[in-house]
């Protein structure tokens, strides 16, 4: 009976890993039809057809969520307890296992799919001090050089990105501070509502 138990957790993760890389990780090879025969052959076409409905929902309540352990912890109770079709103490402990592994590859990988525009990659900066210029009193005076590596989204095959490099003098870094420092309590006055 114990082994009959590990066989089907196991399979059960199987499945539910199957599913995870078919929906969140864009594996097209991964067709119903392909897991049924890798790992459930013996069940009939509509019992595995449930089980891949509950799956496929509990996956979507898990991800559209984006739960926290706790969250998924009183999910899965909630899951448990229900009066038909309950999940079972096994199925459980196996979304407990692959949520912990997987919820943030999940997560990046809804937000990869879901961002159209241009993306800032990575910001770099250094200070220079001119040392050659036109007007005697810039010389000396220090400038932020900066450097933007902007990722085209739109191009979803393409890893390359757009590099943007610019000047600024120490007036001109005050007012970006003080546009970011607007940004920063706009979008705080939102989230602390």
């Amino acid at each position: 009976m114990i082994v009959k138990m590990a066989d089907t957790a196991k399979r059960f993760m199987a499945l539910v890993t199957g599913l995870i890389k078919r929906q969140y990780y864009n594996n097209v090879e991964l067709t119903n039809d392909v897991l049924k025969e890798e790992i459930y052959p013996d069940l009939s076409e509509e019992d595995f057809e449930h089980i891949i409905t509950r799956c496929t929902g509990w996956l979507k309540n898990m991800v559209s969520a984006d739960m926290d352990m706790t969250q998924l912890e009183v999910f899965l109770t909630a899951q448990m307890k229900r009066k038909e079709n309950a999940m079972t103490e096994e199925q459980a402990a196996v979304f407990r296992k692959l949520w912990k592994i997987h919820k943030n590859k999940i997560h990046d990988s809804i937000v990869s799919q879901t961002i159209w525009g241009n993306t800032l990659k990575k910001v770099s900066w250094r200070v220079d001090l001119k040392s050659q210029s036109k007007n005697e009193e810039q010389i000396n005076a220090p400038t932020a050089i900066m450097e933007f590596h902007i990722a085209d989204n739109l191009n979803k095959n393409s890893q390359a990105s757009e590099v943007v490099t610019f000047e600024l003098d120490e007036n001109k870094v005050t007012d970006m501070l003080n546009s970011m420092q607007d940004i920063k309590d706009r979008i705080q006055k939102y989230t602390t509502k």
